[in-house]
């Protein structure tokens, strides 16, 4: 039982890395379409549009797993041992 309590807390951190990873780049291309540039392309706008919501939507469902795993981890007694390991 310890190693799928170790396995959700490595998966629980993995999630969180990979939405703080999404968030940073849907904030990146979301500042990219705030900011005049010469572009008149409108179909530029529009891609990075979609990109930063698309990658802000990946974010907040990785988020949602983690706090899914942090559920998992906060029933079990080798999972709040390791939550207050670390």
């Amino acid at each position: 039982m310890i190693m799928k309590a170790k396995q959700l807390y490595e998966k629980m951190i993995d999630y969180k890395q990979f939405a703080t990873t999404l968030l940073a780049v849907g904030v990146f291309f979301y500042i990219g379409t705030i900011i005049p540039s010469e572009t008149t392309v409108m179909t530029d706008i529009y891609i990075a549009t979609g990109a930063s919501i698309a990658f802000l939507t990946g974010s907040i469902l990785c988020f949602a797993v983690a706090k899914k795993y942090r559920n998992q981890l906060t029933e079990t007694e080798e999972g709040q041992d390791l939550l207050m390991k670390k």
